[in-house]
């Protein structure tokens, strides 16, 4: 939808104001209205060049176009349905009419015809030249220059000593296990409110999963649920052989009590960060804060390799570990000799090359992506149905999802029908991650919530949508999705 008064004209304006209109709307078209106001027909830049064709002056009033049917919809029309007959009867805009036949509203192609994603890759300037030098040089496999760079300009633009180019955030996980000696039977304990990949890499090591909840405060793990699991685990004589903190949708978890919690344990903490890179906390950067950090660089992350992830620690000798079991866990020997169990996990020179592109603009994405949110913030600020994920005190969230609970008792709506009517818009929107304990393949899994009578990560799940927040998304795009959030929760 567009402004639609910018668009409305009578037949006594002349060619060359119309045209002039038509060149400061930039749409293509206007829509003649009669002295009532109500509908004629719509003008286009087409119908005015035919009329100057055929010697109209461009002194001559629109009275002189001849009057014709166009096509038109009523109010109430969603835009795939606009979109449909747009294309059905090949023309670029449909105006929308009310019951007295004014128009109110108008759909245009140029500005629906195009789904709106939810995190889309976002390529810069600088990723063709590594990746071409990669070409030139004829290193395409796992390992070479643009591998040894990332690592370290990575491990320079967060602060820390070391890091290992993976081929997934997954794989860096998995080596964390393994590094940590996770093995089976042991308990791993894990953010609730995840992405299945923070818990997968439990599985594999044939350890056992306990859930942990979410505080509202930062929706990262819960010092206070922690702090039961770490009692019971203590008071069974089974501590778990790692804690898994999740910084979820580029927020860090609160970190200081945490770490007081599992040093007290003497128990590890992994930082998945896959979500928060870019973002801080107390000046520290995210994935430096536990004994491991992992990244990941998937397609819809703040940056991106296609696929990729890095594990990162101050410890050199985890890192070098993690190389070597990365690399099938080949021995130094004039053979290939092996004396453990490998993976193939190392990334390649090539996609190293688009990451070592994406670092020099990973500010810039953070902040493009912290605008997002600001705008949503803004254009939505009188619609008290909608409760934004806080952004804690003590650091920078990357705002890599802008996420926002709908509150039942300002509306009936529920994420999933918020998320279909925009599916139906040309806009995708996603539920917040369904809590671990809440999955299938963990029934029966321990779980402590932050409360006895709170289950903050399932009450996120229950009301929580994540809107587009792509840092390659217009202005022209969020604006639209602001406009139709505002249509349905405001009915405006």
């Amino acid at each position: 939808m567009t402004e639609i008064n910018a668009l409305i004209v009578s037949s006594k304006v002349t060619l060359r104001d119309a045209l002039v209109q038509l060149d400061k709307t930039g749409d293509g078209v206007l829509l003649l209205v009669n002295e009532r106001g109500s509908f004629l027909r719509t003008v286009t830049d087409g119908d005015l060049r035919r009329l100057l064709l055929k010697d109209v002056s461009l002194d001559d009033t629109l009275a002189v176009l001849p009057l014709i049917e166009s096509i038109h919809v009523a109010d109430g029309v969603v835009e795939q349905e606009a979109l449909a007959l747009m294309n059905q009867q090949q023309i670029d805009h449909l105006p929308v009419l009310n019951a007295k036949g004014d128009p109110i509203n108008i759909f245009l192609r140029r500005k629906i015809d195009s789904r709106i994603l939810l995190s889309t890759p976002h390529l810069g300037e600088h990723e063709m030249g590594f990746v071409a030098e990669a070409f030139r040089t004829n290193w395409i496999a796992p390992l070479g220059p643009n591998v040894d760079a990332f690592e370290k300009e990575l491990s320079d633009y967060v602060g820390i000593g070391h890091a290992a180019a993976l081929s997934s955030g997954t794989a860096a996980l998995h080596l964390a296990m393994r590094l940590l000696g996770v093995g089976a039977g042991d308990t791993v304990f894990c953010s609730t409110l995840t992405f299945i990949a923070s818990v997968n890499p439990v599985m594999y090591q044939g350890a056992i999963p306990v859930f942990i909840d979410s505080e509202p405060d930062t929706w990262n793990m819960s010092p206070q649920a922690l702090a039961s699991a770490l009692e019971d685990a203590n008071k069974k004589g089974k501590l778990p052989k790692a804690v898994v903190v999740v910084n979820l949708y580029g927020q860090s978890a609160d970190f200081d009590p945490i770490l007081e919690l599992c040093d007290q344990y003497d128990v590890p903490v992994i930082e998945d960060a896959a979500e928060s890179l870019g973002a801080t906390y107390k000046n520290k950067q995210s994935g430096t804060l536990g004994k491991l950090g992992v990244f990941s660089f998937n397609g819809n992350k703040i940056i991106t390799t296609s696929g990729g992830g890095m594990l990162v620690s101050e410890d050199g000798n985890l890192i070098e570990k993690a190389r070597h079991l990365a690399t099938q866990a080949r021995d130094p020997a004039p053979w290939y000799e092996h004396t453990e169990v490998g993976y193939n996990y190392r990334m390649s020179n090539i996609l190293a090359g688009i990451g070592r592109g994406q670092m020099r603009v990973l500010e810039d994405r953070v902040n493009s992506r912290r605008a997002v949110f600001a705008r949503y913030q803004e254009g939505l600020r009188d619609v008290s149905a909608l409760q934004w994920m806080p952004e804690a005190a003590f650091g920078r969230s990357n705002r890599w999802l802008t996420v926002c609970t709908l509150d039942a008792t300002q509306t009936e709506l529920t994420p999933a029908k918020l998320i279909e009517m925009l599916s139906g818009a040309g806009i995708e929107a996603r539920h917040v991650w369904k809590p671990m304990h809440q999955q299938p393949l963990f029934a029966g899994t321990d779980y402590y919530a932050n409360t006895e009578n709170t289950d903050f990560s399932g009450y996120a799940f229950a009301r929580g949508i994540c809107l587009p927040s792509g840092s390659n998304m217009t202005e022209a795009q969020q604006s639209r999705i602001i406009e139709i959030l505002k249509k349905v929760l405001l009915g405006n």
